[in-house]
């Protein structure tokens, strides 16, 4: 018994250890569902991005809007950088804020008046 185990444990030939290109091969499927998932988020994100400015871009007097704090009103006043909202019909209460407050634009007041 003890032959056959001292024949199973003999000391072999040491481990080759794997060339570059063996490695690389292992690790590029990795990699581009790594530069695959980047390609997609970024690309989303830069999409999102592009829409987001073309809607601020284009608020005119006369647009409803929501503000990221919440205020919803009509644009009174559209400059280059800030745009003046009313938010209350009763008090004439007006508010400015940056083009970049805007979440987003409700449609224009006067389409929603015809409805």
């Amino acid at each position: 018994m003890l032959e056959l185990l001292a024949q199973t444990t003999a000391p072999g030939a040491p481990a080759q250890p794997q060339p570059l290109v063996g490695i690389i091969v292992q690790y590029l499927p990795l990699v581009a569902v790594v530069l695959l998932m980047y390609f997609f988020v970024f690309n989303a994100k830069r999409k999102d991005e592009a829409k987001r400015k073309a809607m601020i871009d284009e608020i005119k007097r006369g647009d409803r809007v929501q503000t990221i704090g919440g205020i919803l009103g009509t644009v009174v006043q559209a400059d280059a950088d800030e745009i003046t909202v009313k938010v209350d019909e009763s008090t004439n209460t007006k508010i400015k804020f940056t083009r970049s407050a805007v979440h987003k634009v409700l449609g224009d007041k006067n389409a929603t008046d015809a409805k």
